[in-house]
């Protein structure tokens, strides 16, 4: 396993659409570990394949449990991968919540997203996944498959005064330094 440099933005490949993964062999393998690694090293809960500079429909994610915000259920607090993800279903109701992003270091945002959703793909070895998410793990897969189509959080900003710098908010007292 390796740590792999996170693209930043600014890089083109984060505005070009990732391509489906055909091949699920050993280098597909070692891809995922390696973006869980470098998620964890960067203390991150998903990465795209296009922010580790590879063009490819692969996502990690690594969810933290917590039961005091109501963050449980089988796909969290373990790593896992979706290849070939697609949004097969939202809830018509949005929510509205902070979002950061591994590629943009320093700047969160206030971004709406579908409270629940349902993604299919396949994991590493090509069996298939279904999983329904709601909250902030539905927030994690809708963020992380935005990257596979160029999107970036701050283009779903409905105005510019909803994008904040970290260290901002950490002088206001509104969030604690990490």
């Amino acid at each position: 396993m390796a740590v792999r440099e996170i693209v930043l933005i600014g890089d083109p490949i984060l505005r070009q659409k990732a391509e489906p993964v055909k091949h699920f062999g050993p280098e597909l393998r070692t891809l995922v570990r390696d973006m869980i690694e470098t998620m964890r090293e960067a203390r991150g809960v998903g990465l795209a394949g296009p922010q580790v500079g590879v063009r490819q429909r692969v996502i990690v994610v690594e969810v933290p449990e917590d039961e005091e915000e109501g963050i449980t259920g089988p796909w969290v607090g373990r790593p896992f991968a979706l290849v070939n993800p697609e949004i097969v279903e939202v809830s018509p109701e949005m929510e509205e919540g902070i979002e950061g992003c591994l590629s943009i270091p320093g700047y969160v945002g206030e971004v709406k997203r579908h409270v629940r959703v349902v993604v299919q793909g396949r994991n590493e070895w090509g069996k298939p996944r279904r999983i329904e998410a709601e909250g902030f793990l539905a927030r994690v897969l809708q963020h992380e498959i935005d990257h596979l189509n160029g999107i970036l959080f701050v283009d779903r900003l409905e105005s510019r005064e909803k994008l904040y710098r970290v260290e901002d908010l950490e002088a206001e007292g509104a969030v604690e330094s990490a």
